[in-house]
């Protein structure tokens, strides 16, 4: 038996012959992202690899471990599976109601004693696979049929809602976008998603009342930053100064005031890109986010040129999730969207942002590898 069947993979394709069809120019934009953002923590730690580096570069090492066998298991098995890795998230979200700990204000963790996870950001993966899987086994002639979209809304609603229990609203918002991304890609109307979105604004007086206080605060401080400045409106107008004050070519690496006399808060987490701008001005975010750019059309075209529905659909959704991380992100710190608290993808330290963001890449790199399989549809 040849070694690629131990993953389910056609029988002319081997464990080695898969490894060789991964795509290593995508792995090498992924490594140079890391890199940068192993660059920003040693800054962001004042010249050390502690507290923040070298835990990032272990992880990572790890995690791109994970990416490549994910990459050569067949994608199949991921199809067989989806809705399984979905109910496990779903599982996850609800042991955080049980079980989690509340760490920066909000209950979103579970402690598994050697690692601290975040399930929501697993089950941005989960909702993915699931919305994929559903799709793919529906024809295209009924997809725009209603009673055929009650699931896929549901299996949205579902953890949305448990999400914003935590309450964590910037990531049930992403998970929101994501799965009408997946929604629009399979074949689902525009005058579906204009209902939608039209019921959502309708039900923004209802929703304002389910606010927590800091939540409405952060929307009045986006609208006017400077009602607040030494309270609410402290990060975004420290994280404008760093912005700034970085010009052109930037002050120089870790030469930044801002971000080393410690006025700009959370440096090495959601304010990273500011440091960043800092430290190497507008030439090297433009160059941060050429590397996005180019991580960003290679998920387009590998979606593109899957002949499965499933690693489309799947491709699309995983590559508008990393869009998402990194648009909301940037805008955040340069105040064109309220604080939301999303991590720049690669970049940021994180554990579980870190390693999920590098399954979805292997889970990308998978569709890829297996870009010529037709995989027949299956019944929902």
């Amino acid at each position: 038996m040849a070694l690629g069947n131990t993953f389910g993979g056609p029988p002319e394709m081997t464990i080695a012959q898969k490894l060789r069809d991964v795509n290593w120019l995508l792995v090498l934009l992924i490594i140079a992202v890391a890199s940068v953002g192993f660059a920003m923590l040693y800054s962001a730690a004042n010249g050390s690899l502690n507290p923040w580096a070298s835990r990032q570069m272990a992880r990572f090492g790890a995690g791109l471990v994970a990416m490549l066998i994910i990459a050569v298991t067949d994608i199949r098995i991921w199809l067989r599976y989806a809705y399984v890795i979905y109910g496990l998230g779903l599982v996850l979200l609800v042991a955080v109601e049980v079980m989690g700990f509340v760490g920066m204000g909000a209950q979103r963790w579970v402690d598994l004693g050697f690692f601290q996870l975040q399930p929501s950001e697993v089950m941005k993966i989960a909702l993915v696979l699931a919305l994929a899987r559903y799709f793919h086994g529906i024809a295209m002639e009924d997809i725009g049929r209603l009673h055929l979209l009650i699931l896929p809304l549901l299996m949205i609603a579902v953890p949305v809602a448990l999400v914003i229990r935590q309450p964590d609203l910037g990531t049930a918002i992403l998970m929101m976008m994501v799965g009408g991304a997946v929604c629009f890609v399979a074949g689902v109307r525009l005058w579906k998603f204009a209902l939608a979105i039209c019921g959502a604004v309708a039900a923004v007086p209802i929703g304002w009342q389910f606010l927590r206080d800091y939540q409405k605060e952060r929307i009045f401080t986006f609208l006017n930053p400077e009602r607040d400045p030494l309270g609410a409106g402290y990060h975004i107008t420290q994280s404008k100064i760093a912005l700034g004050s970085g010009g052109i070519s930037g002050k120089g690496f870790m030469q930044g005031t801002q971000s080393h006399l410690n006025f700009l808060p959370e440096r090495q987490t959601d304010f990273i890109f500011t440091m960043l701008a800092e430290e190497f001005g507008l030439i090297g975010c433009l160059g941060l986010i050429g590397l996005y750019v180019c991580i960003l059309a290679y998920g387009v075209g590998i979606a593109v040129r899957s002949r499965n529905q499933f690693g489309r659909l799947m491709a699309m959704g995983l590559t508008t999730t990393f869009f998402l991380y990194v648009f909301i992100n940037i805008a955040m710190v340069t105040g064109l969207i309220p604080v939301v608290g999303v991590p720049l993808p690669l970049v940021s330290y994180g554990g579980t942002a870190l390693m999920t963001l590098l399954i979805s890449f292997g889970f990308l790199i998978g569709v890829y590898v297996h870009r010529d399989l037709v995989i027949p549809r299956r019944p929902v």
